[in-house]
C-alpha cells in the first residue's frame, strides 16, 4: 500500500461532484464442537509488574477431549459442566471423538501451539498489567478449545472465566480459513490472540458510550487501544490493532490526511450510525467514497482515536482507570490532538 493524499482527492472529489446531485457458554461449545517487533519492557513498572503473583490456570480442554475415550465423558462433564448442554446425551460427544474434522481440527491447533508454553507466558505478563493498574480485578480461570473456526466468538470473557478457541489462531493462509473474507483471515493468526483477550478485557473495563456521536465512538475505541499499549507494552502497535505491517504504516503516513478528512466533512460530532461502518467495525478497507478507499485499512476512525487518547495522557496526569471513566469530549479538548505529518 502506498500512501496517498486524501486531502487533495477529496478536493478534486468535490470538484467533480459540484456539477451533479448526488444458554450462553454451553450453547458455545455446542457449536465449538459441531461447527514481531515492539517495545520490549522497560523501566521500573516492568520490573514491579513481572514480582506481581497472579493466579493463573489454564485447562487445555481441547487436548483432554483429543484424548478421552468414552469412558472419559463423565469426568469432563464433571469438570466442565458449563460445556456440556443437559439436552444433548453423551451419544453426541462420544461420536466427537471420532469425528475426523474434530480430529484434524486438535491435530492442527497441536501443530501451532504444542504446549502452549509461550502464550502461557504472555497471559501471565497480560494479567499481572491488568493487576497492576486495576489492584481489585480477579484473573479468570483459562479453558483453551477447538472449533469449526466460530472466528466471531474466538475469546469469550466473563467475570470467572476465559474460553479461546485456538483453531481461530493457525495463520491466515491455514486451510481452513478457505471462504472466509481476506481482512477477517489476516487475524486470524496466534500473534494476535494476546491482543484479542486485552480487548475483551478492554470491553469489561471500558463503558460504551451513551453520546451517539462519531467523536464518541472514536474516542471509546481509542481508549481501548490506549489500554493495550499500558497492558501489552511488548508487542508492536500492529498487533494491537489488528494490522498488517503495511496497514499500519499506510494509517501513520496518512494520518494528517485521514484527519483533515473528518474534520472537513464534519464528522466528528455527526450521529450518522453509517460512520461505524466506514470507519469503526472490522472491514476489507474504510470508506471514504474516494476512489483510493481500497488502498487504506479497515477500522481508521479507531486508530485515529486511539491517537486522540494517546495525545491527551501526553499531556495530562491522571490514571489508567480515571482516562476509561472520561467522556470522550473532554478528552478530546484536552488532548489538543495534531495529526503527525
Amino acid at each position: 500500500m502506498c500512501p496517498v493524499n486524501l486531502n487533495a482527492a477529496v478536493l478534486k472529489m468535490k470538484s467533480f461532484l459540484k456539477y451533479f446531485e448526488l444458554p450462553v457458554l454451553a450453547g458455545f461449545f455446542f457449536f465449538f464442537l459441531l461447527l514481531p517487533t515492539g517495545c520490549k519492557k522497560t523501566g521500573k513498572t516492568a520490573g514491579e509488574v513481572s514480582k506481581i503473583p497472579i493466579d493463573l490456570t489454564i485447562h487445555r480442554f481441547d487436548r483432554e477431549f483429543a484424548d478421552a475415550t468414552a469412558d472419559d465423558i463423565p469426568k469432563l462433564k464433571s469438570k466442565y459442566p458449563y460445556l456440556f448442554p443437559n439436552q444433548f446425551p453423551d451419544s453426541v460427544w462420544i461420536a466427537k471423538l471420532t469425528d475426523t474434522i474434530q480430529l484434524e481440527l486438535s491435530e492442527e491447533v497441536d501443530k501451532a501451539f504444542g504446549d502452549f508454553q509461550t502464550e502461557t507466558e504472555d497471559l501471565e505478563s497480560l494479567f499481572q498489567y491488568v493487576v497492576h493498574y486495576f489492584p481489585k480485578y480477579k484473573v479468570p480461570k483459562v479453558v483453551t478449545l477447538t472449533s469449526d473456526v466460530r472466528f466471531e466468538d474466538r475469546v469469550i470473557l466473563t467475570d470467572s472465566l476465559l474460553l479461546l478457541g485456538l483453531d481461530n489462531y493457525l495463520g491466515k493462509d491455514h486451510h481452513f480459513y478457505q471462504g472466509i473474507q481476506r481482512y477477517i483471515a489476516n487475524g486470524l493468526d496466534k500473534r494476535f490472540l494476546t491482543s484479542d483477550v486485552a480487548s475483551a478485557v478492554g470491553k469489561k473495563l471500558i463503558k460504551y458510550p451513551r453520546n451517539r456521536t462519531f467523536l464518541s465512538r472514536m474516542v471509546y475505541y481509542g481508549k481501548e487501544l490506549y489500554l493495550k499499549d499500558k497492558l501489552l507494552p511488548n508487542i508492536s502497535d500492529a498487533q494491537k490493532i489488528g494490522y498488517a505491517p503495511e496497514e499500519m504504516e499506510w494509517a501513520k503516513a496518512n494520518e494528517e490526511q485521514i484527519w483533515r478528512y473528518f474534520v472537513e466533512q464534519e464528522l466528528l460530532y455527526s450521529t450518522d450510525p453509517k460512520l461505524d461502518r466506514r470507519f469503526l467495525d472490522p472491514a476489507p478497507f474504510s470508506k471514504f467514497q474516494l476512489a483510493l478507499d481500497n488502498e487504506s485499512p479497515g477500522r481508521l476512525g479507531r486508530y485515529m482515536g486511539w491517537q486522540i487518547v494517546r495525545s491527551f495522557m501526553e499531556k495530562n496526569e491522571i490514571s489508567l482507570p480515571q482516562l476509561l471513566e472520561l467522556p470522550a469530549d473532554e478528552i478530546f479538548k484536552k488532548s489538543n490532538y495534531k495529526p503527525k505529518k
